[in-house]
């Protein structure tokens, strides 16, 4: 399975990555060359990882997230995650993190969540 990646910018500043597809050991480095990049082009004053597209994800992904974490917040910039499939609240239930990435809620396999905001301006 592959992994494609959407940032965009909303109006209050954030900006949004929705990673879609599994992020594992083939792909996680795309999530991570993704965040490095959105920092460095458009100095963000929050980075929201939105996951209920991401069917899969392992603990190179987990590992993916954590990295992005840690740059993030050495930049000063807030990183959350939002909408985590009940797959991916999962592991990052049992790998200890869901406390770390904001408390985010678990959107059910195939459900789209509740409150979906539209970006106003795609970043490339």
């Amino acid at each position: 399975m592959s992994l494609s990646i959407t940032t965009s910018r909303h109006v209050d500043g954030t900006l949004e990555i929705c990673p879609r597809g599994e992020i594992d050991m083939s792909t996680a480095h795309e999530l991570t060359d993704a965040l490095s990049s959105a920092l460095v082009k458009s100095a963000p004053d929050q980075i929201r990882v939105n996951l209920w597209l991401v069917t899969f994800i392992d603990s190179v992904g987990i590992g993916a997230l954590v990295a992005a974490y840690r740059i993030a917040t050495a930049s000063g910039v807030d990183f959350v995650v939002i909408n985590p499939t009940d797959t991916v609240y999962r592991q990052l239930w049992v790998s200890g993190l869901v406390g770390l990435f904001g408390s985010p809620q678990p959107v059910p396999n195939g459900s789209r969540p509740a409150q979906v905001v539209d970006p106003i301006t795609p970043v490339h």
